[in-house]
């Protein structure tokens, strides 16, 4: 008699809870989200979205956990462990320091990666075809990216041949290699340069700039550059010195930003966490290539700096800054 009451005390009670209620009593998935850089950058905002575009709600069916570094990459193992330790359902992470040291703390645990420069290349995973263990993601590289962003800085700044090229000590040499290659095959004399973080020298770097006599800077979409975005930005105006960023380092105030859309990765970093929760494992999950372009134009800066943009530029961009 008393389990028949207490039965149906219990389902008086779960019939009696709202539906956000009883949406609230069954288990939320729990996301962990970890960037190398800040929260100034799109990319967490554009995560929550793409989660929100497929139903997710952070705080009503959804937790999401963000962690970022702020570009101190010896903070990981402790975020990590401590995302490990709130039991997360999924972790979604950028950039390829991130994703290894996800792999190596938490190897239990689904994780979906994005922005990643070349994920094979990267020791990320196996294959794009079959990324094997407990991971697949996204990927926004096009080996061509640095050919397409010099070329644009050669249609800028007529007679251009010594770029100064901003890379990351703390990551891997794959896209500063690149970038030095598809410079020497245009004509250029590329000035390899490289800080290291999390508080970079940048006064000494554009030293070496300005003795090597550059005319333009290409900042690669590295993390402690995105980071110092805004400083390294502001050490270019005042040296006048046109700077190329990718689109989503378009509020440090570079003069151009062009190249794949990193936010347009993250969306799809989003769907593929979606598909994880749903029951799909990681490696039955091809690594997705994301290409498209953005370019963006700030012609404040222009003025500021006393560059012309042509007008064939500026009819090409997706977005203009005034």
């Amino acid at each position: 008699m008393f389990n028949r009451v207490l039965t149906f005390v219990t389902l008086a009670l779960v019939f009696s809870l709202s539906p956000s209620e009883a949406q609230q009593a069954a288990k939320i998935p729990r996301v962990g989200f970890v960037a190398p850089q800040g929260r100034s950058l799109p990319l967490f905002d554009a995560f929550r979205q793409g989660l929100a575009d497929l139903g997710y709600v952070d705080g009503r069916n959804i937790m999401i956990e963000p962690r970022f570094a702020e570009g101190h990459y010896e903070r990981f193992p402790d975020i990590f462990a401590e995302l490990a330790g709130l039991n997360v359902d999924v972790l979604a992470v950028t950039g390829a320091v991130t994703a290894r040291a996800a792999k190596k703390a938490a190897p239990n645990v689904p994780l979906v990666f994005s922005i990643v420069v070349d994920p094979v290349k990267d020791n990320v995973v196996a294959s794009l075809e079959q990324p094997g263990g407990n991971l697949t993601g996204v990927t926004c590289f096009d080996p061509e990216q640095a050919k397409k962003q010099l070329q644009l800085l050669e249609e800028i700044i007529p007679g251009l041949k010594r770029v100064a090229v901003l890379g990351d000590q703390g990551v891997s040499q794959a896209l500063m290699n690149a970038s030095e290659e598809q410079a020497r095959v245009l004509g250029l004399q590329p000035q390899p340069l490289r800080v290291q973080g999390p508080t970079p020298d940048l006064q000494a770097a554009f030293a070496a700039m300005k003795q090597q006599h550059a005319q333009a800077l290409l900042v690669l979409e590295e993390p402690v550059l995105g980071v110092h975005a805004e400083e390294v930005a502001q050490l270019a105006a005042k040296d006048r010195l046109p700077t190329m960023f990718a689109p989503s380092r378009v509020a440090a105030g570079g003069l151009i930003d062009y190249g794949t859309s990193q936010t347009e990765a993250i969306r799809h970093m989003a769907a593929y966490v979606d598909k994880v929760l749903k029951g799909a494992k990681p490696d039955s999950l091809p690594v997705k290539t994301v290409t498209r372009y953005e370019l963006i134009v700030n012609l404040k800066t222009a003025r500021e700096i006393g560059v012309a943009v042509p007008t064939a530029v500026l009819k090409r961009a997706d977005r203009v800054v005034e």
